[in-house]
């Protein structure tokens, strides 16, 4: 039988060291593969086809807030990511699971609840931590947050640029596309989170770069004259 291959990808020296021993004193005859940025992920998980599960830390070189599980979600789908973070707030656990992570595990967790989330997703289940018991998300976010989810990875590519404020022509640039392909990208990606404006989605995508539970609800766009739902079309 192939041996079962996860990808650790934390950037503290220490924990990693600990994802690791647990994951091998959970599956001896596993490949672990560590790496320590958010590039580093993405590379190793491109060449890594047979690879059936990530463990993730959010916060790494490379990655802000939401951004690298998103990415992973969108490039990889048929590969679980597990998120295991800092972060404790019941909100924010339901928000990775939403935008499609198979489980999400405390640092603060002991190896049996580890080895018990493992064990679940490796199975193909997904893994609920009891804190969401008493999470409160509104039902509006929650949808949202599955629109996101659905955007191709080169919408997504797009999206996120959004948030940094990028031009159309400079969008266009960085990945090898004309205007008019960056127009019709910014028109599907309205039209699928159910905005109007570009200003809209560059608000929601900033918010993605901060990893907690801001509501995903944006107001109104102003009338910036650029990208709108009826223009954005090339």
């Amino acid at each position: 039988m192939q041996a079962t291959v996860v990808i650790v990808a934390d950037d503290h020296p220490l924990f990693r060291a600990a994802l690791v021993q647990a994951v091998r004193g959970l599956l001896p005859d596993a490949t672990v593969l560590e790496v320590d940025r958010f590039d580093s992920l993405r590379e190793t998980a491109a060449a890594t086809p047979d690879a059936e599960l990530v463990l993730l830390d959010l916060h790494m070189p490379g990655a802000r807030g939401f951004s690298s599980l998103l990415h992973l979600r969108n490039e990889h789908p048929a590969l679980p990511v597990v998120v295991v973070s800092g972060h404790e707030d019941p909100a924010i656990m339901r928000r990775a699971l939403d935008f499609g992570a198979s489980g999400f595990i405390p640092k603060s967790a002991g190896l049996p609840v580890l080895s018990e989330a493992l064990t679940r997703v490796l199975e193909g289940g997904i893994w609920t931590p009891p804190q969401l018991l008493h999470a409160s998300v509104h039902a509006g976010d929650r949808e949202q947050a599955k629109r996101i989810a659905s955007l191709s990875p080169q919408q997504f590519r797009v999206f996120m640029m959004l948030a940094e404020g990028y031009l159309n022509k400079q969008i266009a640039y960085e990945i090898h596309v004309t205007e008019a392909t960056v127009k019709a990208h910014v028109t599907a990606i309205l039209r699928k989170l159910g905005l109007i404006r570009r200003t809209q989605a560059a608000l929601l995508a900033q918010r993605l770069l901060q990893a907690e539970a801001a509501s995903l609800e944006v107001p109104p766009g102003t009338d910036d004259g650029d990208d709108d739902i009826q223009d954005a079309a090339p």
